[in-house]
Parts: structure tokens; C-alpha cells; sequence
């Protein structure tokens, strides 16, 4: 959980994705659209509230499968890593034979830092827009991939080259930057690699912003590229097979069509909106009896 990664780090991560997306307020956003998020964003978040609320279910789910399903996925014992290796070979090695300081610098911080600007930018930028449809599609698009991709993490046993592949392949994030095993640690585990959902977020994220490019620019012209930095630094930094990316890239795709088709004109989709109807009603009912049993006793008071 993000909560056992120590303080200074979380800061620091934080306050550097945190300039990142400041600066995509100014320059990608702008200031106009700024203004009327300001006076607009409670009507808003009302408009997209369902599909929020079904990422935050997914992830927590996703979190729990992940720290309490890897019995299962041993008891399943679909082990994948030589076959992932007789197809993509020595690639990975190959590509860190050209590794410098400087580029296992470059690629860390892509990794970390360009990575989760990638993935978090876009619920500032859809949700500045006149329309909601972008935003609930990016929703829909990363609880698919979520779903999709922990499915996988249970049913394929699947190790990382640096671990297949030591000492031809190593570890240059860790290496470079040992506080980093915290984060990754405390996200995945060794053998959860195929697909790989760095990959597979970014290229959705690439993939949507190709879609909004008519509102949006410059933030396809940012994003495509650090998407394609942050597919070379999983292999680079000896994560994931270029198997594991390919898959990813799949994965985007199919999460990218699956939330275009799973709603109408506007982006909705009537059965998640009613859901999350009902769960609110639900979460706000014993509030409501409260509310009603304290009016019930300050009533009888002062009678």
C-alpha cells in the first residue's frame, strides 16, 4: 500500500509529479478552461461521480488480490517464463548493453516520476473539458486495464529478466536508486510481469489523448513520446520482457475500444450509473436515519 512507503520519498514524489502537473495546467490546460473548472467542478465530479467510484472499488480490489492471491496463483502453477524467454530471447540484455549513468538516470526517473505525471495528468485535463464523455472514458479505460491485468498476474506465474536473467540482465533502477525497491515493492511483486500495466497505461493514456488531440494538442505531442520512454525504460531498466510490453500494448487497446463501446454518445453507461446510485443511497442512509432520529429527539425536547 502507498501508505507504507516512507514519508520523504512519498514527498518527493509528490512534489516533483506535482511541479509536472502545474506546469500541464499552464501550458496544456490553460487558463481559460482553469477558470471555468474553478466555478464548474462541484457540477462536474456530480456528472462523472459513478465512474470514479468504480476505479477506487477496482483498485481496492486489485490491491487485495494482488497481497492475498499468490496462493492462488501457485496453486494454479501456470508458469510462463520460459516461454516468454524462448520468444523475446536475449532482447532485454541487448538492450542494456548500451547502458549509461546517465540513461539508467533518464529512465528511473521516466519510470517513476514521468510515468505517474502520465497516468494522473488526464483526470485534471478530461475534467477541465466542456464535456465529460473524455473523462468517463478514461475511467472505464483504466478499470479495464486493472481488471484485465491483476486476471493475469493470478493465472501466469511470470518472472522479471532481471531475475530470469542475472547477471546478464540487472536491475539499473535499483541500482541507481535503491529507495525505489520501496515503491515498486510495495506495487507488484517478482513474478506479476506479464502484462506489463506501465506499458499498458501509458499507451492508454497515448491512445486517448490521440482521441482529444483537436482539444488537447500539445498533450498528445507530450505524451506520445514520454509513453514510448516509459515502454523502453520497462525493458531498459530490466522489468519486463519486451513480451510483457507487447502485451500491455494489447491490453491498451482493448481497454481504450472497451470503454468506447461500453457507453453512448455522452460516455455514460446506465447500469454504472445506477449502481452507483444505489451505493451512494446506500452509504448515505444511516446518516439519513441519524439525521432524522436527532431531529426526533430535539423536537421532544423541546416540546
Amino acid at each position: 500500500m502507498i501508505v507504507s512507503i516512507p514519508w520523504p520519498l512519498l514527498r518527493q514524489i509528490i512534489l516533483i509529479v506535482g511541479i509536472l502537473v502545474v506546469l500541464g495546467f499552464v501550458i496544456i490546460i490553460g487558463f481559460d478552461r482553469l477558470r471555468r473548472l474553478r466555478y464548474e467542478y462541484r457540477e462536474r465530479l456530480a456528472a462523472v461521480y459513478p465512474y470514479i467510484l468504480l476505479l477506487a472499488i477496482t483498485l481496492v480490489l486489485n490491491s487485495f488480490i494482488r497481497n492475498n492471491g499468490q496462493g492462488l496463483s501457485w496453486l494454479l502453477d501456470i508458469q510462463i517464463t520460459g516461454l516468454i524467454y524462448s520468444i523475446d530471447g536475449n532482447l532485454v540484455a541487448t538492450i542494456q548493453s548500451y547502458a549509461t549513468d546517465e540513461l539508467t538516470q533518464f529512465f528511473t526517473y521516466i519510470y517513476i516520476y514521468g510515468y505517474v505525471f502520465l497516468m494522473v495528468f488526464p483526470f485534471f485535463a478530461y475534467l477541465a473539458k466542456d464535456e465529460m464523455q473524455s473523462f468517463r472514458e478514461l475511467m472505464l479505460a483504466y478499470t479495464f486495464n486493472y481488471t484485465i491485468g491483476v486476471i493475469c498476474y493470478i493465472l501466469f506465474i511470470a518472472y522479471g529478466p532481471r531475475n530470469w536473467l542475472y547477471p546478464d540482465v540487472r536491475s539499473l533502477m535499483y541500482i541507481h536508486w535503491p529507495q525505489s525497491q520501496i515503491i515498486t515493492g510495495e506495487i507488484n511483486s517478482n513474478t506479476n510481469v506479464f502484462p506489463s500495466l506501465h506499458s499498458s497505461i501509458a499507451l492508454t493514456v497515448m491512445l486517448l489523448a490521440n482521441r482529444t488531440r483537436d482539444t488537447y494538442p500539445l498533450w498528445l505531442l507530450v505524451s506520445t513520446p514520454l509513453a514510448i520512454c516509459v515502454l523502453i525504460a520497462t525493458m531498459y531498466l530490466g522489468i519486463h520482457w519486451g513480451v510483457d510490453v507487447v502485451a500491455g500494448a494489447v491490453l491498451a487497446v482493448i481497454s481504450v475500444e472497451g470503454a468506447k463501446h461500453l457507453t453512448d454518445d455522452q460516455g455514460r453507461n446506465r447500469y454504472i450509473d445506477g449502481a452507483a446510485a444505489r451505493i451512494v443511497a446506500a452509504l448515505l442512509y444511516p446518516l439519513y436515519v441519524a439525521r432524522e432520529w436527532l431531529s426526533e429527539i430535539r423536537a421532544g425536547m423541546d416540546s
